[in-house]
């Protein structure tokens, strides 16, 4: 038992420094919205600034000029820890001003892209100036030893916890009981409401970063005494401080700080146990345990789908529909293909090169870019494949081609284990989870003795019928047929995206990175979009990872380190995440491609400089053209597509094609709801409602604001949960998925619309084919016609959703889920900002869909609209029915027009 208490004792160091480096995350991300994974690196230059004042010395962390002057001795603690302080506070400063505050309305990803773009550029700069060599710095907290019980306490990790822990407690006096902290606590709440109370939230943003800034670089330097000082340790503690920060809730300072020194504590107690058993891993447990603090934290406390209400942010920018696909793909197999066979030694490497990390880079394209989920594990899949495929080949006698499609499906179970924490989180939420995956994979596998030996894992050349497919050694290096194979890999691989891209699926994936909540409503399975794209990408990354090993020849960690990742990541965002140029271009620049070729034969430096430079183009892409690098073209290529100058239509106008409808009488009940009860708490939102749609009908559902009538098409669609019996025919609906009850038979319709804009109307419609289930899988394109000819849609079928007036998307709606084959339609107040002739075309539109036979429910607040087309109506109240009869009763009842139609209207009608 004493051990177990030493071991704990021992992590006060590393956890404070996580909880320092939390308190900073904390107060950034609460002032201006910034998950700041540069905060490490933040903490590092501090620390180094710090640690050579000490030695006498002003470092200079600007690349060509000194590393440092003298400045004639050390100043002592006090004034050195002051400055370096000060300097970081003033960075802070400068950071917001110059890069921050004009992120201010960008998407959360944008942002978080900025920071690790910062923390390239931060990271490479201290290797470049100072390099990786361990600094050793004087000891700033006592470093002698209590004894108590047999119990040896070091006193500097006990100070240095009582430090960060008094830190804590002083800021979060300063943000409870300060005006400053009123008005931090005002600006995370409503930015716009502080502007309306007088309050500058820039201003404040501005402070918080100082402060935060300047909390980093304490946590630098009162660490850098106990642990070593290099470039990537420190950058690395962001994962650890990342986890503390969410326990946190990324809002409560000392929650964020006991929550760092817990995993610290743990991570020490992980060492122990990893000594004592030998069972255990020798390596990885301390990587490990900041995971498994997210998994439990994040999976108990998220929900499956984002609830009504949460906002949804368009956080990256349009995957254009590859029309050129196998034009394209000829030009650049051609055009590479020459160029391998053509080129010198060095290009020729270059070339493979680039072409290896374009494959890897298409992973990410597949996940981020298709999916929307910000994966920074994509290089350690990769690195799994090029782990296993030595043993696989080796080992197990598994010839190729056989061996690194085996080692890619090893990638993608893992892929999937990758992507299951997403099925519960989202948003940036996945990147920290994933990062953290990252570190531990590196640190669990590729690091472990205990799984690869000191030097490597040797790689068999791939052969095929005797025939040698690798890349040579000596004066043969690199052989031409390896280029020619990679290119091979690749052209298939991004033919692959590109069908994946024109693809259901596809599609699916891009309504589920628009917005799960209405792509589920569509009938859209969010769990097995999410899986099928992790599953898919990291396949694509294992090849990668395989032709990277084949490369290599021997497999080492350096090559898929977790900061590796996330330079990967950050350069595929800079050539555009969401393209299939973009994740070929990103090959073209990454490290060791032919850009950095061309920049070596500019400078001998190149190596050195590179990581700067794609840290500093990242961030003047994020500022200035957040799409990445190849946008522009794509934009102007648009322009002159076969649909480029198809930009008109009116709602009204083009109704004149409609076709006449049928009439249908209404028949037995079809939808049932019986004692409907949905709570949030202890607030009773729908009260034991009861009643029946026709089969046929348009039923109404009216009421005043908060009555209650979208949570209740809520309850029916599955997206809260709901006490009662929900039945439509014979069939009950509970226990069934919101996709599972669009299956059944529902369609659904949001009040905010939520199209996926930048999907074309066509592609829209297509996502709502998911509603019929497996069925959807065989559709007549007359079909589609016909949907689009019954709303007047077919002049807009190409255009993109985003490019539309408000009726038309509205409109679109509904086609997307009339695509499911309905039986009973949920409209949620579709004639929401129309105008009365659009809102009196829209009825007619509406009355020919119930003639087809389709059963609506519709939400409207419009009520000319309402006692105009409906059969019957359901008036709510407080969650409770209030009413129920046809147009006339309602119109005449007057506790209806008491509790909402008002007295103005009911003299109205009674005229």
């Amino acid at each position: 038992m004493s051990q177990h208490l030493q071991f704990l004792i021992l992590g006060i160091g590393s956890g404070g420094v996580f909880g320092a480096l939390a308190i900073a995350l904390v107060l950034i991300y609460r002032s201006s919205g910034v998950l700041n994974f540069a905060t490490g690196a933040i903490a590092l230059n501090c620390a180094y600034i710090y640690a050579f004042l000490r030695r006498g010395e002003f470092l200079i962390l600007i690349p060509g000029l000194p590393k440092s002057v003298g400045i004639g001795g050390d100043p002592g603690f006090a004034v050195s820890a002051l400055v370096a302080v000060l300097l970081s506070a003033l960075f802070g400063l400068l950071l917001y001003i110059v890069v921050f505050r004009p992120l201010r309305n960008a998407a959360p990803i944008a942002r978080a892209v900025a920071s690790i773009a910062l923390m390239i550029v931060l990271v490479a700069i201290a290797t470049k100036q100072v390099g990786t060599n361990t600094i050793g710095v004087k000891a700033i907290f006592p470093v002698g030893i209590w004894s108590v019980g047999g119990i040896r306490i070091p006193q500097d990790r006990v100070y240095f916890g009582i430090a960060i822990v008094v830190i804590a407690l002083v800021l979060a006096a300063l943000y409870r009981f300060t005006r400053f902290g009123l008005l931090t606590r005002a600006t995370a709440e409503s930015e716009q409401g502080a502007y309306v109370s007088g309050l500058s939230p820039d201003r404040c943003a501005a402070y918080n970063w100082m402060i935060g800034c300047a909390v980093a670089g304490t946590a630098g330097i009162l660490i850098c005494p106990i642990v070593p000082l290099t470039p990537t340790g420190y950058s690395l503690f962001i994962v650890p401080a990342l986890a503390a920060a969410i326990i946190g809730r990324f809002s409560s300072i000392v929650a964020a700080v006991l929550a760092g020194l817990a995993i610290g504590m743990l991570q020490s107690e992980a060492t122990y146990l990893s000594r004592v058993y030998e069972w255990l891993p020798s390596s990885g447990l301390v990587e490990l345990v900041p995971l498994l603090v997210l998994l439990v934290v994040l999976v108990a406390r998220a929900r499956p789908l984002p609830s009504r209400g949460a906002v949804i942010v368009a956080e990256l920018g349009n995957a254009p529909f590859p029309r050129r696909l196998w034009s394209g793909a000829g030009v650049g197999v051609v055009v590479v293909g020459l160029a391998l066979t053509f080129a010198g030694n060095d290009l020729r490497t270059a070339l493979i090169t680039s072409v290896i990390l374009a494959v890897i880079g298409l992973s990410q394209v597949v996940v981020t870019g298709y999916a929307g989920q910000v994966s920074l594990a994509q290089l350690a899949l990769a690195g799994a494949a090029a782990y296993i495929l030595g043993p696989i080949a080796e080992n197990w006698g598994i010839p190729f081609p056989f061996a690194p499609l085996l080692a890619a499906l090893v990638a993608t179970v893992l892929g999937v284990v990758v992507g299951l924490p997403a099925l519960r989180i989202r948003g940036l939420t996945v990147a920290v989870v994933t990062l953290a995956l990252a570190y531990a994979i590196e640190a669990l596998w590729f690091r472990n003795l205990d799984f690869v030996g000191s030097g490597g894992i040797n790689i068999p050349d791939p052969t095929v019928f005797g025939y040698s497919l690798g890349i040579g050694r000596g004066e043969n290096y690199p052989r031409l047929e390896f280029g020619l194979f990679c290119l091979l890999v690749l052209t298939v691989v991004g033919l692959g995206v590109g069908y994946l891209r024109r693809s259901r699926l596809g599609t699916r994936m891009l309504a589920v990175r628009a917005n799960e909540r209405s792509a589920a409503a569509s009938g859209v399975d969010v769990v097995r979009t999410k899986l099928s794209a992790f599953a898919i990408g990291a396949f694509i990354a294992g090849l990668g990872g395989s032709l990277l090993a084949y490369q290599q020849t021997n497999v080492s960690f350096q090559s898929f380190t977790a900061l590796a990742g996330v330079t990967l990541f950050a350069t595929v965002y800079l050539a555009g995440v969401t393209s299939i140029s973009g994740g070929v271009l990103s090959g073209v620049i990454g490290a060791g491609g032919v850009a950095f070729l061309l920049l070596e034969q500019i400078s001998d430096q190149a190596g050195s400089w590179y990581q700067v430079i794609v840290g500093i183009g990242l961030l003047q892409t994020v500022l200035t053209n957040p799409e990445g690098i190849v946008a522009p073209v794509q934009r102007a290529l648009a322009r002159t597509g076969p649909n480029s100058s198809d930009r008109t239509g009116s709602l009204v106008a083009t109704a004149v094609t409609a076709p006449k409808p049928t009439v249908v009488s209404t028949g037995e009940p079809l939808l049932g709801l019986r004692d409907v009860t949905v709570r949030y708490g202890g607030v009773v939102a729908v009260d034991n409602v009861t009643f029946d749609v026709p089969d046929g009908a348009i039923v109404g559902l009216i009421g005043p604001n908060g009555a209650g009538k979208t949570t209740l098409i809520d309850a029916i669609s599955g997206s809260v949960s709901a006490e009662g019996a929900i039945t439509i025919g014979n069939e009950s609906l509970a226990n069934k998925k919101t996709h599972e009850r669009i299956h059944a038979g529902l369609g659904r319709t949001f009040q905010a619309i939520e199209l996926y804009e930048d999907l074309s109307v066509r592609e829209n419609v297509v996502v709502g084919l998911s509603g019929r289930g497996r069925a959807g899988a065989a559709f007549d394109e007359a079909e589609f016609d016909e949907i689009f000819d019954l709303l007047g849609l077919a002049h807009a079928r190409e255009r993109p959703a985003g490019e539309l007036s408000q009726g038309q998307r509205q409109l679109v709606s509904i086609a997307r889920a009339m695509a499911g084959k309905p039986r009973v339609l949920l409209l949620d107040e579709p004639a929401a900002g129309l105008d009365t002739t659009e809102s009196h075309w829209l009825g007619d539109r509406l009355l020919a869909i119930r003639d087809s036979g389709v059963t609506i429910v519709l939400i409207e607040h419009d009520m000319s609209l309402v006692l105009r087309i409906c059969d019957h109506v359901q008036v709510l109240d407080f969650g409770r029915i209030l009413a129920s009869g046809t147009p006339e009763e309602i119109r005449d009842d007057p506790k209806v027009a008491e509790a909402y139609l008002g007295s103005m209207f009911a003299e109205e009608v009674a005229e």
